[in-house]
């Protein structure tokens, strides 16, 4: 099994600006996954989530979220 508690920095570029997000690995490949199936730039895909999220939550969690719905979607299609 893999290592889930040990969140690793991951730079991105929203809207011009670097900033960097602390995410787990099985979070970011599915975040990359996700970003190539809408055939999105990884970047372009984290601005929309930063523009979507609410003020209390942070652009680690928001993606992560973003990931669960996901695959929640997924799997609901599946069925």
């Amino acid at each position: 099994m893999e290592d889930f508690h040990r969140p690793r920095k991951h730079s991105l570029t929203l809207n011009g600006h670097r900033t960097s997000v602390s995410l787990e690995d099985p979070f970011w490949r599915a975040f990359i996954n996700i970003s190539k199936r809408r055939e999105m730039a990884i970047n372009e895909l984290a601005a929309e989530i930063d523009a979507r999220r609410g003020i209390d939550c942070g652009l680690a969690s928001a993606i992560r979220l973003y990931v669960l719905e996901s695959v929640n979607e997924q799997l609901n299609n599946q069925t």
